[in-house]
């Protein structure tokens, strides 16, 4: 029975698949290998796959937001594209497919757990669309990567919300109808200098509305205030 492990000069990484691997079958074994194996590790690593990877993981994501916002504008397509396709999203689709159980690391990044580290999650997702790619084409890697952002995209907000933070959009709200804008007042600050936290409130006058927030920054309060204030108008 052949073995579930393979080895670098550097590193072993923990039951490197054999072939099928987040939904792709691999003609060539060794396309995978590479992508799960961090140049820490040694070479081959999966450097210039991450480099391919990131640019077909944009094209695929712009080409299926263009497709499914017809009358979204460019700034909206952008920002969703952004929403999508920024380190953390990826770190959590790789997250997803296991992939850090997989990784070939060095000893170095091993002991501080780059396996968990987002960085090198979503670097190694990359890769891992360009083996796709380049062991089965690019219909086939596209077909794989759009059933992993299935959840993502189906979560995203309207195109005018994407990539818009509360306040912005409370104003936005509010001047399209030509409204006062919202008035931010600290409410409270307490805890130590090195963990503070602020309450804010969010006053609006048309429609009469006072909301709060809460965040370890003055800024972050202002948005959770907005966010309650929209929460209250949509409603």
């Amino acid at each position: 029975m052949p073995s579930r492990r393979w080895c670098v000069v550097r590193a072993c990484p923990i039951n490197l698949p054999q072939g099928n691997f987040a939904g792709h079958a691999f003609n060539d074994v060794g396309l995978l290998q590479q992508a799960l194996t961090h140049r820490s590790a040694g070479s081959p690593h999966n450097e210039r796959l991450e480099f391919l990877g990131d640019a077909l993981v944009n094209l695929i994501v712009a080409e299926t937001l263009y497709l499914d916002w017809p009358r979204a504008d460019e700034g909206a397509l952008t920002r969703a594209r952004a929403e999508l396709v920024r380190e953390s999203a990826l770190a959590v689709i790789a997250r997803e497919l296991a992939l850090g159980e997989h990784l070939v690391l060095g000893p170095g990044e091993m002991k501080t757990g780059g396996h968990r580290r987002d960085s090198i999650l979503a670097d190694a997702l990359e890769a891992l669309v360009a083996a796709i790619h380049l062991d089965a084409g690019f219909e086939a890697c596209k077909a794989v990567v759009l059933q992993w952002f299935a959840p993502l995209l189906a979560a995203l907000p309207p195109p005018h919300k994407v990539g818009k933070d509360p306040k912005t959009r409370l104003q936005e709200w509010l001047q399209a109808r030509q409204r006062s804008l919202p008035v931010y007042a600290l409410a409270e600050e307490s805890g130590d200098d090195h963990a503070r936290i602020f309450k804010v409130s969010c006053t609006l006058a048309e429609p009469a509305l006072n909301t709060m927030g809460e965040g370890s920054s003055r800024r972050a309060a202002e948005q959770q205030a907005a966010e309650a204030a929209l929460q209250e108008i949509e409603a």
